[in-house]
């Protein structure tokens, strides 16, 4: 894996674009908790005003479900894909998900686990369960040999790490794969794609969007494959206004 050159911005896009972002620590700080980040209030429209100058070619491809991600962006609803691509709703405005196992026994001695250690939290999320380690980094060989445990248990799952979390999800589900099925169909077909992330999660979609053609941004530190960085979700947010100012522009002069 190389490094992003930290010194490389990305350029403006054309209309010709399609804008695909990560949610936490992209679009949004990360924080203790999930629960605990905030939304800065104008994010929801400004990608409402990306949406209408990209012609919809607009989607959030995150780890948190789908109905979260609703939530937060309110009162706009985007393509979005949720649960690290398990789940997803392009143009249709329905939520389709990938076939999963029940996990209840895999749930019970991961919420005993968090009775161990308060610190620790465990979320439920449609078809997978994300054990969280960010305010005790010191238990990640604990929270590791739980989730190899909880993964004996099920069939058709794989583990996923991240940022001070480790994940229990489908098989198969992953941001490449969602930004993929979202490029073979209309508004986001024939268009490039761009994608923003900051976690190694987002590294498949990375490498999914330079096999594309695409632009692939770095948000933060860390090794990656992108091609741009820029250091916070505030840089994220100037980019995207910069964005609406300068396709404004270059639609008023009558340019592609």
């Amino acid at each position: 894996m190389s490094t992003a050159n930290p010194d490389r911005r990305p350029d403006l896009p054309t209309r010709g674009c399609a804008a695909f972002f990560d949610f936490d620590g992209t679009l949004v700080d990360l924080a203790p908790t999930p629960e605990e980040i905030v939304v800065a209030p104008g994010l929801p429209q400004l990608l409402a005003d990306l949406r209408h100058q990209l012609v919809g070619a607009v989607a959030v491809v995150s780890g948190r479900p789908v109905t979260a991600i609703d939530a937060y962006l309110s009162p706009q609803r985007f393509c979005s894909a949720g649960v690290h691509g398990a789940e997803w709703r392009g143009p249709d405005e329905e939520i389709h998900r990938m076939p999963a196992p029940r996990l209840d026994a895999v749930y019970e001695p991961l919420e005993a686990l968090r009775m161990r250690f308060p610190a620790l939290r465990v979320e439920r999320k449609p078809g997978a369960i994300a054990l969280h380690y960010r305010q005790a980094p010191e238990l990640e060989a604990v929270c590791l040999d739980a989730m190899h445990a909880a993964l004996e248990r099920v069939e058709g799952m794989v583990l996923l790490g991240g940022k001070f979390v480790i994940e229990l999800k489908p098989q198969g589900a992953s941001k490449a794969a969602a930004v993929r099925r979202f490029m073979e169909q209309a508004p986001f077909k024939y268009r490039r794609p761009w994608f923003f992330g900051d976690d190694v999660t987002d590294e498949g979609a990375f490498e999914a969007v330079r096999v594309a053609g695409g632009v692939t941004i770095k948000v933060g530190p860390g090794e990656t494959i992108a091609d741009y960085r820029l250091d916070a979700a505030s840089d994220v947010l100037r980019w995207i206004d910069h964005a609406i100012r300068h396709l404004e522009a270059a639609s008023s002069e009558g340019a592609p």
